[in-house]
């Protein structure tokens, strides 16, 4: 008989995982709580504008996107994003500033000072540090790139990422390639162009150089396709999920419908959020529960924003922009979405994706929800020169949104790991291991893919 793995979760860190079982010839189902695929990559129409409510867009670092892609027959649904979105701008001082990306345009730039400039250009000449593993991106920027960049490109970098707090994320575990250039290579500059030749090597692109992708109806599109290659192999509107060990295989109950059902599988994986996997694996360890309610996941609203053409009297030339906490607003930045992607808001309007709260202002949603949205229309419009009133006004809240990769984040992953050890069969994957983007889940997907097969053929 086929050996059976139970994945439980069907957002892409789950489908992606549960595809790759699948087509290697193994039995797999997978458990979803929810009525519909994707987990957190939601997408909706509504009015003719195109919501995400989720990821809004992946980058195209590993070849194993397209190869997802093409297998489940939606190549013809992936776009790209226009060149006109290319620009990326941070706000200075009430002002937009387009982050430089090349050395002409870095020295002309007022984004930074003279002396923040020269800061820069000495990083080659800054060594290792002694304590990489606790140490913050804040104090690892800091030391090698001066604070005025910490200021003015990684943290708002870092917000737009993560929605997280550059003094609490950790280097190592939130960077790990930019700690690794340091590692490896003893410089960000020199690991640059060293790097290159590794990622040539294995067919990945860095997330500066990868393409940004989506779909013509969203994001949801890739989890949806995934899903419905798997077919009746994913049951959704689960609920009273309960494991066990049954000799050498575990039992899952579940109740679906109304009806109870018990399978007997061979290895069981949850790709679901830190704060529920406890619920489903506690019974085999005790102290589970404890270790990953530490991973804090900030509050988020994503507010979506319409507006007809003739309202907006600034030039939109670019992928949005990121707010620095030193600008103290009330949003992390906004996303000029019917600039990156088609498709994306009636004939004659724009469409904008804006972003509140995080790690670092979760005190604003204290205050009133109308409150707080219109404070933010009204600095947003301000900004870009926006006369009128949105056509179009809709929000998500997302109470736990982005898995913070905060210092000693390392103890929770070398934990996980020992778990796995300790009970053969059982594993644990989703966006709080292994990195939080698209790019990163399906890359990871084929890593836990390896050690389940591995598993199943010992």
């Amino acid at each position: 008989m086929k050996k059976k793995v139970i994945v439980i979760g069907a957002g892409i860190s789950g489908l992606a995982t549960a595809y790759w079982i699948n087509k290697s010839g193994y039995d797999v189902k997978v458990l979803e709580t929810n009525s519909q695929a994707g987990g957190a990559m939601q997408s909706n129409r509504e009015n003719e504008y195109l919501l995400d409510l989720g990821p809004n867009s992946g980058l195209e670092t590993t070849p194993l996107i397209k190869q997802l892609v093409n297998e489940t027959g939606i190549s013809d649904e992936m776009i790209y994003a226009n060149e006109a979105g290319n620009k990326r701008y941070i706000l200075r001082n009430n002002d937009l500033h387009e982050l430089p990306t090349k050395p002409i345009p870095f020295i002309q730039t007022k984004l930074f000072s003279l002396k923040g400039k020269l800061r820069i250009f000495g990083e080659p000449f800054f060594g290792k540090s002694k304590d990489g593993y606790y140490q913050s991106i804040s104090q690892f920027v800091s030391r090698r790139l001066g604070q005025e960049f910490l200021d003015y490109a990684i943290n708002p970098f870092v917000s737009g990422v993560f929605a997280g707090d550059p003094d609490k994320l950790s280097v190592k575990s939130a960077f790990p390639k930019l700690y690794r250039l340091e590692e490896l290579y003893g410089g960000l500059v020199k690991g640059m162009f060293k790097g290159a030749k590794e990622r040539k090597r294995n067919a990945e692109k860095s997330k500066q150089t990868a393409k940004m992708f989506s779909f013509k109806n969203g994001m949801q599109t890739l989890p949806n396709a995934i899903s419905a290659s798997l077919g009746e192999n994913v049951i959704y509107n689960i609920s009273d999920i309960k494991i066990s060990k049954n000799g050498i295989k575990y039992k899952v109950d579940y109740s679906v419908n109304g009806e109870n059902i018990s399978e007997e599988c061979d290895s069981v994986l949850s790709t679901v959020p830190a704060y529920i996997v406890s619920k489903y694996f506690s019974s085999f360890d005790n102290n589970l529960e404890k270790i990953l309610k530490d991973v804090y996941h900030p509050p988020v609203m994503i507010l979506y924003l319409g507006y007809k053409k003739e309202q907006i009297k600034r030039k939109l030339d670019g992928f949005g922009y990121l707010i620095p906490t030193k600008e103290k607003k009330n949003y992390l930045g906004a996303i000029w979405s019917s600039v990156i992607f088609q498709n994306r808001a009636p004939e004659g309007d724009e469409a904008f994706t804006i972003f509140i709260g995080g790690a670092q202002a979760p005190h604003l949603f204290d205050s009133p929800k109308e409150e707080l949205i219109n404070n933010v229309i009204t600095e947003f419009a301000h900004l870009m020169k926006i006369e009128g009133e949105p056509k179009f006004v809709r929000n998500k809240f997302w109470a736990k949104a982005i898995p913070q990769y905060n210092l000693g984040y390392i103890e929770i992953e070398k934990y996980c790991d020992q778990f796995e050890e300790n009970n053969p069969g059982l594993f644990i994957s989703g966006n709080f291991r292994g990195g939080i983007s698209v790019g990163d889940c399906v890359k990871n997907s084929e890593l836990v893919y390896e050690k389940i097969k591995k598993y199943l053929e010992a």
